[in-house]
């Protein structure tokens, strides 16, 4: 079977394809090319049989994606369902599991079944928690070992992998030279370069990267290429640590794209707001137009609690600026684990961003609905407001607890300037 890649450069125009194009209201033939040349990508593991596919990339609504999962403190597998539920319900279009706690694979293969958007994962997590729990560390497994972690999670459907394969000793010694304020923050890149020191040996995902790509080809996953020495905080952004692990994960798309593999690239992170637009550009030259997934960027360190709002602000400039794909921050980032309500919290901002960079990108539609809410909102319709805003239990619940008598809202009354006017302009 070859891969959606593998079959657009053949010239074929999968099943897959015709759905994400007929969902972005984009020519097939088109979205076809933009696959082909890597510069889109359809998370579509063969083995996730209920998925609805989309696509990530060029010229088509920037994405967004919601991470949820165990850890060791909780660990209850029906929680995360009801987490996947929510995520759906709140049109997140694709969802990461980076459980650490509990039954992992269990965990993992239920939440696929439940999932109809793209599925992803860290396989790393999963490696370090096993071999911990049977009295080692994963300093002393072997890339055999690892590869069959990777091949078993692949089996079970993942859509999408974060490999930190591009975290290389060239760019350890850059980091040392520089002397990080947050140092590494990545948990993934952490883990890989604890067994790099240990073993003094090269990341064993880079050195071995044909293999995996392999297994990738195999079940059509794609790459999403970590980030392992993303800035953790404002000071770090930009630094040689983190532009040279970018250049690794140029070289490492145009792997992918010889393989059959469709490949994106996971970006920053903490970033000052005049750095954003800058790594964008860098990020979209450097690796040939490979869809860019973003965390937040965070442009600020000191709002726990509310980094939701700070990720939503650096992620409105990236979309702006070229980003494709937004991760999103909860409220509890740095803090604790999410619940439901601060995944939906962290969704609902991460689409606010995102809208706000189609608009300013320019994606057709895009404004469509600003236009039909300016309309409503003037007709004093209340209804198609509630129908068109982004989270409409929320208008809902504040038009039933703070409503007007005179049909505006209860900030102005009888003042409502539409009232005031009647239309008149």
């Amino acid at each position: 079977m070859m891969t959606q890649l593998e079959r657009a450069k053949k010239g074929i125009i999968t099943k897959e394809m015709k759905i994400a194009a007929a969902a972005e209201s984009i020519d097939e033939e088109k979205l076809r090319q933009l696959v082909a040349e890597g510069k889109v990508v359809i998370p579509c593991n063969k083995n996730h049989k209920n998925l609805v596919p989309i696509g990530i990339g060029k010229g088509l609504r920037t994405k967004i994606n919601a991470n949820i999962g165990t850890s060791g403190d909780y660990d209850k597998l029906e929680d995360e369902l009801k987490k996947v539920d929510m995520v759906i319900k709140y049109k997140s279009d694709t969802v990461m599991d980076l459980s650490t706690g509990g039954d992992v694979s269990k965990i993992r293969r239920a939440l696929i079944e439940r999932s109809t958007i793209p599925f992803g994962n860290v396989p790393v997590y999963q490696m370090a928690k096993d071999v911990a729990a049977r009295g080692g560390t994963f300093v002393q497994m072997t890339f055999d070992e690892m590869l069959e972690y990777i091949e078993t999670q692949a089996d079970d459907g993942v859509d999408f992998m974060t490999i930190h394969a591009g975290l290389t000793r060239r760019g350890l010694e850059k980091l040392k030279q520089q002397q990080r304020r947050a140092g590494i923050v990545s948990r993934g890149g952490s883990i890989t370069t604890g067994w790099m020191l240990h073993n003094n040996k090269e990341n064993p995902f880079y050195e071995n990267f044909d293999r995996i790509l392999e297994v990738a080809s195999k079940y059509d996953v794609t790459m999403s290429l970590g980030d392992g020495l993303r800035p953790g905080c404002l000071s770090d952004g930009s630094d040689w640590g983190q532009m040279e692990e970018l250049l690794t994960l140029g070289e490492l798309v145009k792997r992918c794209r010889e393989g059959g593999v469709q490949a994106m690239v996971e970006g920053p992170g903490h970033l000052p707001f005049g750095q954003i637009e800058m790594n964008i550009k860098i990020q979209k030259s450097i690796c040939n137009e490979a869809p860019f997934y973003v965390l937040g960027p965070i442009v600020t360190d000191i709002a726990p609690g509310y980094d939701h709002i700070t990720a939503a602000m650096g992620g409105a400039i990236a979309a702006a600026a070229g980003a494709d794909y937004l991760c999103y921050v909860t409220p509890t980032e740095h803090l604790g684990l999410p619940d439901e309500e601060d995944v939906k919290e962290g969704i609902i901002a991460s689409r606010i961003a995102a809208h706000v960079g189609d608009i300013a990108k320019g994606i057709p539609g895009a404004i469509d609905r600003d236009n039909q809410m300016a309309e409503a909102r003037r007709n004093l319709d209340w209804d198609l407001q509630e129908k068109i805003c982004l989270d409409p239990e929320k208008f809902r619940k504040i038009r039933s607890e703070r409503s007007s008598a005179t049909n505006a809202c209860s900030m102005c009354g009888e003042l409502c300037v539409y009232k005031i006017l009647e239309n008149s302009f």
